[in-house]
Order: structure tokens, then sequence, then C-alpha cells
């Protein structure tokens, strides 16, 4: 069992996940109206809107609802065991990733990032996207909010699985849904929700994502130039 107990339930997870649908609504009128260079901005701009309206109300539900303090309820700690280990871990992880990937003969499916990259400003802003912005909102909302809920309730490898999956259903439109790099994503889950258990802190896994992530971008840079 994990060494926390969540003071939410599947009620506030019902609510959660009642939001999503009308923070797309929201953040595609706002896309619509402003003007906009490019599609790449407006594809950045809409998950950047998504995932502020999803903070905001995961903001409401654990601050508003029950007068927590947001970031040390998800369990955002700054100072935490294997400060090193995390960041040396996310590049490791994307290796060993890429390398199963090879064993499972993932298909080579266009990812959105090979259109939204398209000049240094684009490149710039999707490399603070992947690297602050997706690991932030993800580890927050999976390994911060989920995942104690879902080890309280099977316990803690239980839990780091079960919040994998979801984790890997919302990658899933950018890999055509191809089962192998669903199962890959899915094991990236698994990893960030190891590092989260064990150091008790969803910064340290966001550390670990984000090296994951800037790793895959790297390699998708160095790709594009040769």
């Amino acid at each position: 069992m994990t060494r926390e107990h969540p003071f939410w339930g599947y009620e506030d997870l019902a609510l959660f996940v009642s939001a999503v649908l009308p923070s797309f609504a929201l953040a595609k009128l706002a896309v619509g109206t402003a003007r906009l260079s490019s599609d790449a901005m407006k594809t950045l701009m809409f998950q950047s809107l998504v995932y502020a309206l999803l903070l905001g109300s995961l903001y409401l539900l654990i601050s508003v609802r029950y007068g927590h303090p947001f970031w040390r309820a998800l369990g955002w700690k700054t100072a935490y065991p294997g400060g090193w280990l995390c960041i040396v871990a996310g590049p490791v992880l994307a290796v060993g990733v890429a390398g199963l990937g090879s064993v499972l003969r993932a298909p080579v499916v266009p990812t959105p990032i090979e259109n939204l990259v398209s000049d240094r400003r684009s490149l710039v802003i999707m490399l603070f996207f992947l690297a602050v912005c997706g690991p932030l909102f993800e580890e927050l909302v999976f390994r911060g909010f989920l995942f104690p809920l879902l080890a309280r309730s099977f316990g803690t490898w239980p839990g780091i699985v079960l919040a994998a999956v979801p984790f890997a259903l919302l990658h899933g439109p950018q890999y055509q849904w191809t089962w192998q790099h669903l199962v890959l994503v899915g094991l990236a889950g698994v990893a960030f929700g190891y590092a989260r258990y064990k150091t008790e802190s969803t910064a340290a896994s966001a550390i670990v994502h984000s090296g994951y992530n800037v790793t895959f971008f790297a390699g998708f840079l160095i790709q594009k130039c040769v």
C-alpha cells in the first residue's frame, strides 16, 4: 500500500473527468478567436489551454472543495531522495524504450512534432512544452491525483500500473493507436509511477518524465538534421 492516504475519492475523480469535455470546448473556442500565425501555434495553444483548464479544475477540487494546499496534496516536493538518479533515469528510460520498440517492431508513425516544429521559435516552444508543461500536467494528474487513489484501493503496484493505462491512452492518437506504442508509453508510465512512489514526490517523476521527453526530442532533431 502506498505510504500516502489521499483525502479525495472516486466522486472527485468523476468530477475531474467531467471537466474534460468543457475544457476542450473552451480551449477550441479560444483558439478559434485568436489570431495565430500558424497551425503549429494553434495546436500548442489549444493543448496548453486544455492543460491549464484541467489543472484549474483540479485546484478547485483540492484547494477549494477540501481546503488543502494544492502542491503539497499532490505530492510536489522539491526535496526528495535520489535527485541525480532521477535526472539520469529519464534519458536511460528513453533509450531503453527505444530499444524495446525495435524488439516489438513498433511501426514508424508520423508524430505531431514533425508538423509543429518548422522554425527556431516553434522549436523552442515545443521544447518548453515537452520539458515543462507536459510532464508537469501529466505527473500532477496521473501520479499526483490518480495514483494515490488507485493505490489506496488496490495496492501500490496495481495502482502504478492502473494509473499508467489512461496515461498511455492519452497518447494513443499521436501514435495512431498502434499497440506497440501504447505498450511502450504504458511502460514509461509505470516507470514514472515507480519514481513517484519511491521518492514520494511528483516533482521527481516529472524530472524523469522531462528527461524522457527531451531525449526523444533530441533524437528527432538529430534525425531531422541527418
